[in-house]
C-alpha cells in the first residue's frame, strides 16, 4: 500500500465537544457518499463513547444516515462486536475463548488459599476471593503491558525489600506457576491476552489489506502496547486517522519532556521518575509507543454546539502544568488563565452539595433545549442528587450504575446469608423479614403484621440460636411477656418454614459452595417469589448465583457459613447494574469512565475533594512499588493522571460548576488538588452563591417556632383512677410521662437483641428468688443451685461478666436469711400483688418479699440489682414505694398478710463497703443524717400519694412535662414531648 509521509493523528482540544466535533468533521470529509460512509469503521474506547458518538451523528444528520460500524475496543466480546474485522482469514487459527471472569476469580481464590495453607497461614474463602481479585488485576496489568511473568525471577532484590513483600512475591510466583496449567485444562486464555491477540490480528490484516473505506480511532487514550500498535496501523492507513482527546499540542517542550518516561541515567543506571499524575502522561506514553512525535499531531477541524471559548483550553493547559513549572503562572496574561463560565460551589456538607447540584440540574431544564450533566466518582453523591431530582418528578439515569450489593436483590441475598451465619439472631432476622422484596404484593400487609408480632416478642436479650431456639423462646410460658410471645409464636409458625432450607445448609459447618448457593436461591424464592429475579438487578443476581453454582467446583473446596456473606459482598460490589434507558433526555449523571467524550451545555463536576476526585490509589498487595517499577508496570498513581485528564475534558464545557463539601460524614475534607490549581491560577473563581442560597432555603421552614413545654390537661372524668406504687414517682416527677403511658398507652419497648441490662438482671433475680421461696421454702442451701441453673441459660458473655457477682450476692442473701431466721424473723410471702382504694383511686402494688419480725410486725423488702434510692429522694417525697406497700399491707390489701409495717428494707446485690456484694439499706434507718421515723413512714407515703392523686387523678392539674427533672431520669418520652426544643429555655 502507498505509505504516507507521516501518520495521520489529530487532537480535539478540551474546549470543543469531542463527539460533536468528530461527527462534524467526518461528515464534512466523507458524508457525501452515504454507502462508503456506512462501510467505514470507527474504533472507540467503550460502549458509552459509542452511544455518545452515535447521538452526535444523529444530531448532525439532516435526513437518513447509515452509520459506520462503531467498535468499542474495550468490549469484553470484542470479536463479536467487531464482526468481520477479526474473523479468521487465510486459514488462521481461531483464537481460544477467554476464561470467564468469575471462573478465574474462583480458581485463583483456590490457588491462593492452598498456597497460604501450605505456608502455614490459612485464610477463609472470603479473604481468598478478595485477594484473588487483586491478583487478577495485577495479572491483567502484566498481560496488558506485555510483561513476561518470568521476569519476576530475574529481578535483583536487595535487603531493602521487607519480608512482607518477599513473602507476597513468593506466593505470587507460586500462583502464576500453577495458573497456566489451570487455563490449559479449561482450554481457555486470559481475556486481556485474547484482546491483545485480536487487536494484533486486526492490525496485521489491515496492514496487509487496508479497508476500502476510512478507519477512524476516536477518543482512545489507553497506552497499552497492543492498542498503540493498532493505532499506529490506523494512523498509517491510506484512509485512516487517529483522534486523541485533549492532547496538549501547545505545551512547551520543556514541560512535555519533563513528563517522562525517562531513559536511564548513563552513569547511575537509574531512571528519573515520570510524572504519572499529570493528565498528559498517558497520552505522551501512547504517542511514544505509537512512534509518533507530538509535532506530527494536527488540530482537528470542526466543532459542535457544546463548545466553549478557545481560551478555556489554554487555561486548562496552564492549570495542569507540571508542579515545577507552576511558578510561571504569575507572569501569564489574563487571557491565558481566564476561566469565564466556571463557577464553584463550596458547600458545608454533602447533603447541601447534593441539593445545590439538583437545583442546578432543575434550573437547566427551564431553558428549552439546554442540557446538563453531573460528573462525579462519588456514587453516594450521585444517588443523593438523583433522589433530590425525584422531588420534582425528574428521573435522572446514573449511567455508572450501582453495585449489585446496594440494590434490593443484592441486599436480600446478603441479608439471607447474614441471618443464617448469625444463627438467626433477632437483628439480622428481622432485617431480612422486613426487606422490601419479601412477600411484596398483595400478601405484604399480612406478612408485615406477622413480622411486627415477632418483633415485639424478640424485644430484650437474644434467645438461643437457631430456629429451634427461636421457637423455644417464643413458647416460654413462665415469663412476664408470655402473651406477646404467644402472638409471636403464632406468627413464627407461618414464617419459620420458609427459612428451614437455609438453616439446614448453614448448620453443618464448612461445606461445598453450591450447597450455600442453592439454599440462598431457594430461600429467596420462598420469601419473594419471582419478583426477586425481575428487572436488571434481579437478573444480575440470578446470573451471579447461577455462575457461582456452575463454577463452584473450580474454587475453594470447603467454605464456612460465616464466609458466604463477605464473599457475596465482594463479588457483588464489582457488579455494576446500569439502569435501562428512560431517564430525562436532557439530564445525565456520569461516572468518570462514562463521562469520557460526553458533553453538555452545563457540566457539573461534583465531589472535588482529595480521596474522591482524584481517588486514593488502590494498593497492590502482591507486588511492591519498587518491583512494579522494575517490571515496567504502571505506577499506582497513574490513576490520578487519568482522573486529571477526565477532569480537564469535562472542564471544557461552555458552563461548568465545580462543587465540593467541606465536611463528610466523619471529618473535615481537603479540597481536590484540581480545585486548588484552578483557584490559584485564576486568582479566585466566581462562587455560585445563588445555588447555595437556594439549597439552604429550600428546606428552611421560615418562621421557626420551637415547641412549648407540653402540659396536656384532659377532662377529670377521663383521667385514670388506677395506679401502681411504681408509677407514683413518675406521676409526681414527670406527669407528662405518666400521661403518655397511661392515657396515650404508649409503652416503651426494649431494643431488639438488647444487652442483658439491669432490668433483665432484676427480672431474672426476682424469678430465681421467687422460685426459691415457693419451692424450697427459703432453704439457704438451695439458693446457690437455683442461681446456677438460671445462669446456665443466660448469654455466655453475660454469664462470664455477671456470674461471679451474682453468686456472691445470692450466697449473701441465703446467709442473711438464715441468720435472720435464727433471730426469729420469718418469710411470710413473696411476689404477691394486692391493692386498696385511697381517696377514690385504686392503688395496687406487688411486693418482692414480706417478713414477720420477732415482735409480730411486718418488714417490707425490695430486691435491687443496683443502688437503692438516695435519702435525698426520700426526703423530697420520692421513692416511697415501700411505704405505699406497707399502707396496702396494713389495710389488708394483700391476701393472707396483716399487721403493722415497721421495717422497710432494700436488699441490694451491688458492691458493699467491704468490697463484697450484697447489703441492706433502709429509708428509715436511724443512722441517717435526717432519719424518717419508721412509725411515720407509711403515713408520710400515704399523704404524698393523696396529694399527687388530688392534683392529677381526681383533680384537674395539667400533666406538665419534666416537672422535677432531677427525679425523672428516664428518657422514654423525651422525643414525644420534644424536650430538646423547650428544656433549655424553660430551665434558664
Amino acid at each position: 500500500m502507498a505509505e504516507r509521509n507521516r501518520p495521520l493523528v489529530y487532537s480535539i482540544p478540551p474546549h470543543r465537544a469531542f463527539a460533536d466535533a468528530l461527527a462534524a468533521g467526518l461528515l464534512r470529509r466523507y458524508g457525501k457518499d452515504h454507502l462508503a460512509f456506512a462501510r467505514a469503521v470507527i474504533l472507540v474506547p467503550n460502549n458509552r463513547a459509542r452511544q455518545a458518538i452515535t447521538d452526535a451523528f444523529v444530531r448532525r444528520a439532516d435526513g437518513g444516515l447509515l452509520l459506520p460500524r462503531l467498535v468499542a475496543i474495550g468490549d469484553p466480546e470484542l470479536d463479536e462486536a467487531a464482526g468481520p474485522l477479526v474473523d479468521p482469514a487465510g486459514g488462521a487459527e481461531p483464537i481460544p475463548p477467554a476464561v470467564d471472569p468469575l471462573q478465574r476469580r474462583l480458581i485463583l481464590a483456590r490457588l491462593v488459599g492452598e498456597e497460604r495453607a501450605r505456608a502455614g497461614a490459612p485464610i477463609d474463602a472470603a479473604e481468598a476471593v478478595r485477594l484473588a481479585g487483586d491478583l487478577a488485576r495485577t495479572l491483567d496489568q502484566l498481560l496488558v503491558e506485555e510483561v513476561d511473568p518470568a521476569a519476576l525471577r530475574t529481578l535483583e532484590l536487595d535487603d531493602l525489600l521487607s519480608q512482607h513483600w518477599r513473602r507476597s512475591l513468593s506466593l505470587f510466583e507460586l500462583v502464576l506457576d500453577r495458573w497456566p496449567e489451570e487455563l490449559a485444562r479449561l482450554g481457555r486464555i486470559d481475556l486481556a491476552d485474547r484482546r491483545r491477540r485480536l487487536l494484533d490480528r486486526v492490525g496485521r490484516a489491515w496492514r496487509a489489506a487496508p479497508p476500502p473505506s476510512f478507519v477512524c480511532a476516536a477518543g482512545i487514550t489507553t497506552a497499552a502496547p497492543a492498542v498503540a500498535r493498532l493505532l499506529r496501523v490506523v494512523a498509517d492507513l491510506p484512509q485512516g486517522m487517529v483522534l486523541l482527546p485533549g492532547l496538549a499540542t501547545t505545551m512547551p517542550d520543556a514541560q512535555w519532556d519533563a513528563l517522562g518516561p525517562h531513559e536511564p541515567d548513563p552513569e547511575t543506571g537509574r531512571r528519573r521518575r515520570a510524572v504519572e499524575t499529570h493528565p498528559q502522561f498517558h497520552l505522551k506514553l501512547l504517542l511514544d509507543r505509537m512512534g509518533v512525535n507530538r509535532g506530527e499531531v494536527s488540530m482537528w477541524r470542526g466543532g459542535g454546539e457544546h463548545d466553549a471559548a478557545p481560551a478555556r483550553s489554554r487555561a486548562i493547559a496552564n492549570a495542569m502544568a507540571p508542579p515545577q513549572f507552576t511558578h510561571d503562572w504569575t507572569g501569564l496574561p489574563p487571557g491565558e488563565r481566564s476561566l469565564a463560565g466556571v463557577r464553584i460551589l463550596d458547600a458545608a456538607i454533602p447533603e447541601e452539595e447534593a441539593q445545590a447540584i439538583a437545583i442546578a440540574l432543575r434550573q437547566a431544564l427551564e431553558e428549552p433545549g439546554r442540557t446538563a450533566a453531573l460528573v462525579t466518582p462519588d456514587r453516594a453523591l450521585a444517588r443523593r442528587v438523583a433522589v433530590h431530582c425525584a422531588r420534582w418528578g425528574i428521573a435522572v439515569d446514573d449511567t455508572a450504575g450501582q453495585p449489585l450489593s446496594l440494590l434490593p436483590p443484592g441486599t436480600l441475598l446478603l441479608a439471607l446469608a447474614d441471618a443464617a451465619a448469625q444463627d438467626f439472631a433477632p437483628t439480622p432476622l428481622l432485617a431480612l423479614l422486613k426487606h422490601p422484596l419479601v412477600q411484596a404484593g398483595e400478601g405484604r400487609t399480612a406478612w408485615l403484621d406477622d413480622v411486627r408480632r415477632l418483633d415485639l416478642a424478640l424485644r430484650g436479650p437474644r434467645p438461643a440460636g437457631g430456629l429451634a431456639g427461636m421457637e423455644a423462646h417464643l413458647a416460654a410460658e413462665d415469663v412476664r411477656d408470655a402473651q406477646v410471645r404467644r402472638a409471636g409464636l403464632s406468627a413464627w409458625q407461618r414464617i419459620g418454614p420458609a427459612l428451614a432450607p437455609l438453616a439446614d445448609a448453614f448448620a453443618g459447618g464448612a461445606r461445598a459452595l453450591p450447597v450455600f448457593v442453592a439454599a440462598l436461591r431457594e430461600a429467596a424464592q420462598r420469601l419473594c417469589g419471582d419478583a426477586v429475579w425481575s428487572r436488571p438487578e434481579g437478573r444480575a443476581a440470578a446470573d451471579l448465583l447461577e455462575r457461582m453454582e456452575r463454577d463452584a467446583a473450580l474454587g475453594p473446596e470447603r467454605v464456612e457459613g460465616g464466609s458466604v456473606a463477605p464473599m457475596l459482598r465482594t463479588l457483588m460490589d464489582e457488579i455494576a447494574v446500569r439502569p435501562p434507558q428512560g431517564g430525562h433526555p436532557r439530564l445525565a449523571i456520569y461516572g468518570l469512565l462514562e463521562a469520557r467524550l460526553q458533553s453538555a451545555d452545563l457540566m457539573i463536576l461534583g465531589g472535588l475533594n482529595e480521596g474522591v476526585w482524584p481517588g486514593l490509589p488502590a494498593p497492590d498487595p502482591w507486588l511492591a512499588p519498587r518491583i512494579r517499577a522494575e517490571l515496567g508496570l504502571p505506577g499506582l498513581e497513574r490513576r490520578i493522571g487519568l482522573a486529571a485528564h477526565d477532569f480537564a475534558g469535562a472542564l471544557g464545557a461552555p458552563d461548568v460548576l465545580l462543587t465540593r463539601a467541606r465536611r463528610d460524614s466523619s471529618a473535615p475534607t481537603i479540597a481536590s488538588r484540581f480545585w486548588l490549581r484552578l483557584e490559584a491560577l485564576s486568582g479566585g473563581l466566581k462562587p455560585a452563591a445563588d445555588l447555595l442560597a437556594w439549597a439552604q432555603a429550600i428546606d428552611d421552614p421560615g418562621d421557626y417556632r420551637p415547641a412549648e413545654r407540653p402540659a396536656p390537661c384532659p377532662p377529670v372524668g377521663e383521667r385514670p383512677r388506677r395506679i401502681s406504687v411504681t408509677e407514683v414517682d413518675r406521676l409526681k416527677a414527670d406527669p407528662y410521662a405518666f400521661y403518655a403511658r397511661r392515657m396515650l398507652r404508649l409503652l416503651p419497648l426494649d431494643a431488639v437483641d438488647a444487652d442483658a441490662g439491669p432490668a433483665w438482671r432484676g427480672t431474672e433475680v426476682h424469678r430465681v428468688l421467687e422460685a426459691w421461696a415457693r419451692r424450697d421454702d427459703c432453704a439457704p442451701d438451695r439458693l446457690h443451685a437455683r442461681a446456677q441453673a438460671m445462669l446456665a441459660e443466660a448469654h455466655p458473655l453475660m454469664r462470664a461478666l455477671w456470674a461471679p457477682r451474682l453468686m456472691e450476692a445470692v450466697d449473701w442473701i441465703a446467709a442473711t436469711i438464715a441468720e435472720q431466721q435464727r433471730a426469729g424473723r420469718a418469710v411470710v410471702d413473696v411476689e404477691r400483688k394486692g391493692g386498696i382504694t385511697v381517696s377514690g383511686v385504686d392503688l395496687s402494688g406487688t411486693y418482692d418479699r414480706i417478713d414477720r419480725l420477732a415482735d409480730g410486725t411486718l418488714a417490707i423488702i425490695d430486691y435491687k440489682t443496683g443502688k437503692p434510692p438516695s435519702a435525698k429522694a426520700v426526703r423530697a417525697g420520692f421513692s416511697l414505694q415501700l411505704g405505699l406497700l406497707g399502707l396496702i399491707a396494713e389495710r389488708g390489701g394483700f391476701e393472707g398478710v396483716s399487721g403493722t409495717a415497721t421495717a422497710f428494707e432494700y436488699w441490694s446485690l451491688s458492691r458493699n463497703r467491704d468490697g463484697g456484694f450484697g447489703y441492706i439499706e433502709s429509708p428509715v434507718d436511724p443512722k441517717k443524717r435526717e432519719p424518717i421515723p419508721a412509725e411515720d413512714f407509711v403515713a408520710i407515703a400515704a399523704d404524698n400519694f393523696r396529694a399527687e392523686a388530688a392534683k392529677y387523678l381526681t383533680g384537674g392539674d395539667p400533666f406538665t412535662a419534666k416537672l422535677h427533672p432531677e427525679y425523672a431520669p428516664y428518657a422514654d418520652y423525651d422525643q414525644l414531648m420534644r424536650r430538646d426544643e423547650w428544656y433549655g429555655r424553660e430551665r434558664q
